[in-house]
């Protein structure tokens, strides 16, 4: 059923979800605060985010946020994590009463430690809330590539509804009534990608960056039961799966941030990297939780500047060994 669908934001994701959407079948309409980027989609392209991706013309793209809310069946945002609070708060009255939010960024809310369904439920405790999450880059998605990500809602039929829905040949959606763990698999992979980064940045081999990989993944599904997650989201898409594609590709905007900080760069004017945000109130969830999480409490340190490379790995290498499985 063709449906009208909303995309908030204008970046990357954003627009290769409203790609995605209008692929579907869908009408859809994407919001952006800047002009020159909405006109630039209105004639075809995206060249800032995605470069030498052909836009269809008939994609709607507009500043006026009431204009492309108007009448929406769905909404997708598409909004760094960070600023959910802000564009909710700026724009939230125009989403239809019934429309499903489909909150399609990663991360934990910095200063409040909120996950971002949460912070929607504080703006729009009337609407539906899913979330949109998996191993997916933007480009590969923009261009068509096949895709699998999962939809997860408290409802579970709604979630199989809207996976139903946003499914093509190409871009396979499979669905879960577990929100909350898909949010903590999508959030904590960004902290691990950056210690991915950080360890292929300073040479540190391979063999460091597998174990690395594999002793995150304990720690994120610590965190995710910590939360009642299921073991089956953790072990799902939203959680190995991104896992794995974020930590082993310089596509990965957190990947490329960390493998910056490992080989000493400047971290100026880089991409967003969520996870740097995501770090610091990660670690202190861990902490207070009573959860051992020493790669997040490194990568915490280490983006705090408490902690050089070289010390974190040797603190890591150097904690008292214990069983496997502990």
């Amino acid at each position: 059923m063709s449906m009208r669908i909303a995309v908030l934001g204008g970046g990357a994701w954003g627009t290769a979800l409203a790609m995605q959407m209008h692929r579907a079948g869908h009408e859809v309409r994407l919001w952006a605060r800047n002009a020159d980027m909405v006109e630039a989609i209105r004639a075809g392209a995206n060249a800032r985010y995605l470069p030498g991706v052909t836009i269809d013309a008939d994609l709607g793209a507009t500043t006026d946020a009431a204009h492309a809310l108007d009448g929406a069946d769905c909404v997708l945002v598409v909004t760094p994590a960070q600023a959910l609070r802000t564009v909710l708060g700026s724009i939230g009255r125009h989403i239809p009463e019934a429309a499903p939010l489909v909150l399609c960024a990663k991360g934990i809310e910095h200063d409040t430690g909120l996950l971002l369904s949460q912070i929607a439920g504080e703006f729009l405790p009337y609407n539906p809330i899913a979330a949109l999450s998996g191993p997916s880059f933007a480009a590969d998605l923009a261009r068509g590539l096949p895709t699998a990500v999962v939809i997860a809602s408290q409802e579970e039929e709604r979630a199989a509804e809207l996976a139903q829905a946003f499914s093509t040949e190409r871009f396979r959606c499979y669905s879960t009534g577990d929100l909350v763990g898909v949010e903590i698999g999508g959030a904590l992979k960004n902290v691990f990608a950056i210690a991915a980064g950080a360890v292929t940045g300073a040479g540190l081999g391979a063999s460091a960056q597998a174990a690395m990989v594999t002793r995150g993944f304990v720690e994120l599904r610590r965190i995710a039961q910590s939360f009642g997650a299921e073991q089956e989201t953790v072990m799902g898409l939203s959680g190995l799966g991104d896992l794995l594609l974020t930590c082993g590709s310089a596509q990965s905007r957190n990947f490329a941030y960390g493998l910056a900080l490992g080989r000493g760069e400047s971290l100026e004017g880089r991409p967003l990297a969520e996870g740097v945000a995501t770090a610091g109130i990660a670690a202190r969830i861990a902490a207070d939780r009573g959860i051992s999480a020493p790669i997040i409490s490194a990568v915490a340190a280490i983006l705090a500047g408490r902690l050089t490379i070289t010390e974190a790995v040797s603190a890591l290498m150097t904690r008292p060994l214990r069983a496997e499985a502990e």
